[in-house]
């Protein structure tokens, strides 16, 4: 399998992006699961996997992005996957893993969904 390197960055208040490169298995899961962890100790308010470099992911991997799921989610944080190679997709698919409203093919189809988001947020408070 292919070595792991992840890189993480700050894009906003609070928002972070998680790019893991290589295979996320049995191997090199650990070190995905340690660069979450440091995000955790940043207060996230949402944390975006981007998937485009993942070549492979077992079940151990599987379980990294669902503990980083459920715990951004229980402390109200939002949890975006991006980029995903077809593979990577069809795998998550199979074990319902992802629920499909948190996939978005990339950064720019996210960036839309966010932008329709915060607009119907105004439009409520527009008075009638």
């Amino acid at each position: 399998m292919l070595p792991l390197k992840v890189t993480v960055s700050k894009t906003g208040s609070g928002i972070f992006t998680i790019l893991p490169a290589g295979s996320i298995d049995s191997d090199t899961y650990e070190i995905l699961e340690k660069n979450a962890d440091l995000v955790f100790k940043s207060d996230p308010k949402a944390i975006i996997f981007d998937m485009k470099d993942v070549q492979y992911i077992s079940s151990m991997g599987i379980r990294v992005l669902l503990t980083v799921k459920n715990k951004i989610e229980s402390h109200g944080g939002s949890f975006v996957m991006i980029n995903l190679q077809p593979q990577i997709r069809k795998v998550l698919d199979i074990v319902k893993a992802i629920p499909g409203q948190n996939i978005f093919e990339s950064r720019q189809e996210l960036d839309r969904y966010l932008a329709i988001i915060q607009q119907k947020e105004i439009d409520k408070r527009k008075p009638l």
